[in-house]
């Protein structure tokens, strides 16, 4: 599905690469065309209301997480708010896992409330208490497993289940998971999103993102798309559609060297804790077998001597490349309280579980034995 999309194809004389249809806008044969898609909304006007490379990128993704329908936005960010802004009014309530990326829990906390959106953040106890935590006029469970950067797990099935009983829709953000080891529709979810600026472009040179669900949802959000403009260019577009066509392949590899780095650093004298759903250890590793096919290819340490260690060995790696983002082929490493969760108050670090000495290694297609030779020729700077 991600080497040849959905089909059907047409036989023939037809381009192996997608076209880039890099317009902005499109021509018009007579008055009774343009009539026609006013009334009918086929074909195309304006690239803000849809690209036919946008659209091929969209059934693509749609047919890998098993949607009726699929938009890709401008950036992860863009489509989580869009999400919000369509299905939630003011007066209503969000309800959300506290330990979410630093992005959306910025929107959540901060952003969404300015607006009259109220949101209840709770902790993950409180979510095996759900039933007796959700206020009223509560609309939207939003959820993220694995998480950022705690690779906290929850229960996907079990809270769509609870979440629906209470009438509320549940909103997934599949981005560390990708639909290769999870697919959060077919486990109950409403709506599923990623930021596709990580691994399902993969290759750091792509800003997106993506949501996916029921056509009826999707026609919802599509409206807070063009309304706010969150579309995507074409030609990332493109791009996005080129990185799928080895996503399998991609987070196959980079599942397997971040199971065997997170093995190899287990124990180490410098390292606190390792933190990674593949570990027995791990917390939620149950869940993780039963809703995901493999680990994921992030790799939380927690380093003992606390952030200078973390600083000591973030200067010290030599192959493993410094940078904010994750899900490429080449491995990155950040420090959280410096990156994804920056500007963060104590208290809320403390609720999300992130540490100052936590250094989030997204793992790359290198060789695990390179990287862990990296790893472990830096921490020793960490001690």
């Amino acid at each position: 599905m991600a080497v040849h999309g959905p089909g059907p194809h047409t036989p023939g004389d037809r381009p192996v690469s997608p076209s880039i249809v890099q317009a902005s806008t499109f021509e018009f044969s007579s008055i009774d065309s343009l009539r026609r898609y006013n009334e009918t909304g086929a074909g195309h006007m304006y690239t803000r209301y849809g690209n036919p490379t946008v659209e091929e990128a969209e059934r693509v993704l749609a047919a890998l997480e098993g949607a009726q329908r699929a938009l890709v936005f401008s950036s992860g960010m863009a489509a989580t708010s869009a999400i919000y802004l369509s299905l939630v009014k003011p007066g209503e309530t969000i309800v959300s896992m506290r330990s979410v990326y630093g992005g959306s829990f910025a929107l959540l906390s901060r952003d969404l409330p300015s607006l009259g959106i109220a949101t209840a953040l709770l902790e993950g106890f409180e979510l095996d208490d759900l039933e007796n935590r959700v206020p009223p006029r509560a609309k939207i469970l939003h959820l993220e497993t694995p998480t950022n950067p705690v690779l906290e797990i929850v229960d996907i099935e079990d809270l769509c289940r609870r979440a629906h009983a209470l009438g509320m829709l549940v909103v997934v953000d599949n981005t560390f998971a990708t639909p290769v080891l999870q697919n959060p529709l077919a486990l109950g979810a409403d709506v599923v999103m990623h930021s596709a600026s990580k691994y399902l472009s993969g290759h750091s040179d792509v800003t997106a993102g993506v949501v996916a669900g029921s056509a009826e949802v999707l026609g919802k959000i599509e409206g807070a798309r063009r309304g706010f403009g969150g579309c995507a260019d074409p030609f990332a577009a493109w791009l996005l559609l080129r990185g799928l066509r080895t996503l399998t392949l991609r987070v196959e590899a980079q599942s397997r060297g971040a199971g065997e780095i997170a093995s190899r650093l287990e124990g180490h004298p410098a390292v606190a804790r390792v933190l990674y759903p593949g570990l027995p250890g791990h917390p939620g590793h149950a869940v993780a077998k039963r809703q995901m096919r493999a680990g994921g290819g992030i790799v939380t340490l927690e380093l003992a001597g606390g952030l200078p260690a973390a600083e000591a060995m973030f200067n010290a790696l030599r192959l493993v490349l410094r940078a904010a983002s994750l899900g490429s082929v080449e491995s990155l490493a950040s420090i959280p309280v410096y990156t994804s969760h920056a500007g963060f108050t104590a208290e809320d670090l403390a609720k999300a579980r992130v540490s100052p000495g936590m250094i989030r290694l997204s793992v790359g297609i290198e060789d695990p034995a390179d990287l862990i030779a990296d790893l472990e020729g830096a921490l020793p700077a960490a001690g």
